[in-house]
């Protein structure tokens, strides 16, 4: 089973195209794999944050807030 793939091209600032290369050189994996790898885990957490504030959102509509009490007790609890 084949594939499909896009190809994406972008510029980057050359601090960042070197530190790339030294991961290169340091994993022998190619950029093309470590630049997906990378992309991959950072669009998975923009992701997961975005589900996480549309279900809070979604709470608040609904008039689901913690009371007064439980911001005590995880402030308390954190040490602010």
């Amino acid at each position: 089973m084949s594939t499909v793939e896009k190809i994406l091209n972008v510029r980057l600032p050359i601090e960042l195209h070197r530190q790339l290369e030294q991961l290169v050189q340091a994993t022998g994996r190619s950029k093309s794999f470590l630049t997906v790898e990378a992309l991959k885990s950072y669009v998975n957490q923009e992701q997961w944050q975005i589900a996480d504030i549309q279900a809070g959102l979604q709470e608040a509509d609904q008039g689901e807030f913690a009371s007064a009490e439980e911001v005590r007790a995880v402030y308390a609890k954190y040490g602010h």
